[in-house]
């Protein structure tokens, strides 16, 4: 206790370098957090977005099917296994055909990604009632992203072509029932969505499709022949793997900030031993051991900490609250450009651990700064000290 009041003492009696020492110090406390909130957030959304969207709670993909190459699509795919057809009728599980299509908005030729899926989904956010229809007309889905590309509108016909699996082109007129809103750019750019029966009637496959999106877990059960398993993890890998490598990158920032929080406090601290010689050696004189004026000084630099986090929380508070509240906005074009799922708002996640693992870092980082300079008064002689002559 004695310790913490000289330290106390000491510090307030350093008047502005003790202050401007601890606002650096919270700016880089409430940079790092901020940081990591927003990586939170993003890490958060995006998985969420990809489950309600694209994912749902697993999948079956068709053993030959590979999303990143496209000369796979006209192999794969399969008979619906019919241990699924319940799942499929209760509306549980959803079956997707992938094909490769071209489409001509005004004269122009543009390469899409043809999706069949079952109008009777429920397991992804697709509109996909909007793909009923009456007659023979093919009622069509497009997110806004390829909306705006195509430059297509709700209620326009387009021409779509496409080839069978016995490599026949056929082309038919489609009509643009709705566009969707979509924050996944893999359910959105460049793919044009039709019902599936019209797409299996199409392509010359009945009863046959790419993958299986289900809403329920299927790790314990046996798996069909010539379908993959996929979990949930699997399958947001890529995300999880985005957000490491931000992480990662976003570090060197941090480490920068605490250098240069840390590069101060050093620097104090060795004045404050340089400018206080006889004051040291005055304690050591008194009887106060060179543990105690080490530990004096460790305690010292370390309230710094103490008093960045009191600082930091007076503005980083309301600031962390507001922006939690109200989201980070991001310009339409950014997010639509970015390639990965990647809301107009998003709402960093401020929790517990991560203020608390934040804080304790910097306390304990600040400590070992404050400790380094802190080692020379163990070798201190106090007549030396008296005299001014620290070694």
């Amino acid at each position: 206790m004695r310790t913490i009041k000289l330290a106390l003492r000491n510090l307030f009696g350093a008047g502005l370098r003790t202050w401007l020492n601890v606002f650096v110090l919270s700016m880089a406390f409430v940079m790092i957090i901020f940081f990591r909130g927003f990586l939170s957030g993003w890490d958060h959304q995006a998985k969420h977005d990809m489950i309600e969207w694209e994912i749902g709670e697993s999948q079956f993909w068709q053993e030959t099917y590979d999303p990143f190459d496209p000369f796979t699509l006209n192999e794969s795919h399969a008979v619906i296994p019919k241990q699924y057809n319940q799942l499929i009728e209760d509306g549980k599980m959803t079956p997707v055909l992938i094909t490769q299509g071209t489409i001509y908005p005004d004269g122009r030729m543009q390469s899409v990604l043809l999706k069949g899926i079952s109008t009777r989904n429920n397991v992804i956010a697709l509109p996909t009632d909007m793909l009923d229809t009456e007659g023979e007309e093919i009622n069509a889905i497009i997110g806004t992203v390829m909306a705006k590309n195509s430059k297509l509108k709700e209620g326009d016909y387009v021409v779509l072509r496409w080839r069978d699996v016995h490599g026949t082109f056929d082309a038919v007129e489609i009509k643009i029932a709705a566009i969707f809103d979509c924050d996944v750019p893999s359910v959105d750019a460049g793919q044009i969505w039709i019902p599936l029966q019209s797409l299996q009637q199409m392509m010359g496959t009945p009863n046959e499709a790419t993958i299986l999106i289900s809403g329920v877990d299927h790790a314990e059960e046996a798996y069909p022949a010539g379908w993959i398993f996929k979990s949930q993890h699997d399958l947001l890998s890529d995300i999880e793997e985005l957000i490491k490598t931000k992480s990662i990158g976003g570090s060197i920032m941090y480490v920068i900030l605490m250098l240069l929080a840390m590069l101060a406090i050093f620097d104090t601290q060795v004045l404050s031993i340089f400018r206080r010689q006889r004051e040291i050696g005055t304690f050591v004189a008194l009887g106060m051991t060179r543990g105690e004026v080490v530990r004096m000084f460790t305690v010292e630099g370390a309230m710094h900490a103490v008093l960045a986090m009191i600082v930091g929380a007076i503005y980083g508070i309301p600031l962390f609250w507001f922006m939690a509240t109200k989201g980070i906005a991001f310009p339409v074009e950014a997010t639509q450009d970015f390639g990965v799922a990647l809301a107009d708002v998003i709402y960093p996640v401020f929790s517990m651990m991560l203020i608390f693992g934040t804080s304790l870092l910097v306390l304990i980082t600040t400590a070992i700064v404050s400790w380094i300079p802190a080692r020379k008064i163990s070798r201190m002689k106090p007549t030396d000290a008296i005299r001014g002559k620290l070694q």
